[in-house]
């Protein structure tokens, strides 16, 4: 099968409140990923988005981002989800032989929706909605609570996930500025206000603005666009239950199978030996160690022991994941994107030495419902 090679990216830099509409947003990010490549906007066959009419505030939504994202008579469509899916969606166009130059683009306006209300309208409409007790806040403190209570991890061991993303946030040029903090300790993490017990402010990763691209090409096109594509070379998702209960929270199932699909088609054996850097969207800090055990970094309850620091064992996150600027249907977008600059060595202050293969996922849903993984693998064919 023909390899897809990613030819070409770009990043807003997220903000709590983005100084651009939407479509400024879009635009840019598409032009500045055509012009990374030195490609024009003739040179495009299709547009994948990733936008969410909840998130708009209206339905079809992506029929107002049409002109500004390049689309305007392309082959054009949607992913209602993260930015991670409409990559995927992206691939097949790609690989469909249909295609020579897809741009996924995605991005939202937290700053113009109550996103964490929002979301309420994804749940029971008949037992959950109505009491609201079921929402992202709690969702993620059962996750939290279960993981802590299986393996006896401490709220200590989540902060300091959560103190090592912020540090890392802090390197990133790219980083939400109220995510950059060189300075946090593990006491400031714990002190802050009560999200949902035992999360707390510091542990979330709060949504913002902003908006991201990503330019996929078929690879003999790859080649005559760059010398050295970053090539996708595996990719997994999967859905577990919808009901919370019906699910073991201490672990994640979908990331699991998602993991165990991307590596079969990468031919990855050992994780932990073959992968160099780890992208992980993680909405909370807890979310990172249960994710780096289904994914076979560690041992199931050692998550929070791995050396995951720029400089460690295996570096995870070290962009500040989605600590560093959560742009709800741009997330998962901005994982590859970052894992792209690492495996290129184009991530300045928080490049990881000599990485030549990454990972980088994607999450959609309460506590992940869905998952979704990709491998990434830098230089010449």
């Amino acid at each position: 099968m023909e390899k897809v090679g990613i030819v070409g990216y770009c990043q807003i830099k997220p903000s709590m409140d983005l100084q651009m509409d939407r479509y400024e947003a879009a635009f840019k990010a598409v032009r500045g990923a055509l012009d990374s490549a030195n490609l024009k906007r003739k040179d495009l066959t299709s547009v994948v988005s990733s936008t969410n009419d909840f998130y708009d505030g209206r339905t079809i939504s992506n029929c107002f981002t049409v002109d500004p994202s390049g689309s305007y008579l392309k082959d054009e469509t949607k992913v209602e989800m993260d930015g991670a899916y409409a990559v995927l969606y992206g691939m097949m166009r790609v690989l469909s032989g249909n295609h020579k130059l897809v741009a996924v683009w995605g991005g939202s306006m937290a700053s113009c929706f109550p996103y964490e209300s929002t979301t309420l309208l994804s749940t029971d409409p008949t037992f959950e909605r109505p009491t609201e007790l079921v929402n992202v806040m709690t969702a993620g403190a059962f996750q939290m609570r279960a993981y802590m209570q299986k393996f006896d991890v401490k709220a200590e061991d989540i902060a300091k996930v959560a103190v090592k993303n912020r540090k890392n946030a802090a390197k990133n040029d790219f980083a939400l500025p109220e995510s950059q903090n060189a300075k946090i300790t593990v006491k400031d993490v714990l002190a802050a206000e009560t999200l949902s017990s035992p999360v707390t402010e510091l542990m979330y990763a709060r949504p913002c603005d902003g908006a991201a691209c990503i330019l996929l090409a078929p690879e003999q096109q790859a080649l005559k666009i760059r010398e050295d594509p970053v090539w996708i070379t595996g990719v997994g998702h999967s859905q577990e239950q919808y009901y919370l209960g019906e699910r073991d929270l201490s672990k994640s199932l979908s990331m699991e199978n998602a993991a165990k699909m991307a590596f079969k088609m990468a031919k990855i054996k050992d994780p932990q030996k073959d992968i160099d850097v780890a992208e992980i969207f993680e909405h909370f800090a807890h979310e990172e160690p249960i994710f780096s055990e289904a994914i076979g970094l560690c041992e199931p309850g050692k998550g929070t022991s791995l050396s995951t620091e720029i400089n460690g064992e295996i570096p995870i996150n070290p962009s500040g994941g989605a600590t560093s600027g959560n742009v709800l249907c741009a997330t998962g977008l901005v994982r590859l994107i970052e894992a792209a600059k690492q495996l290129r060595g184009e991530a300045k202050n928080h490049q990881v030495a000599g990485a030549k293969r990454a990972i980088a996922s994607g999450q959609f849903g309460f506590s992940a419902q869905n998952s979704i993984l990709y491998i990434l693998e830098g230089g010449k064919k």
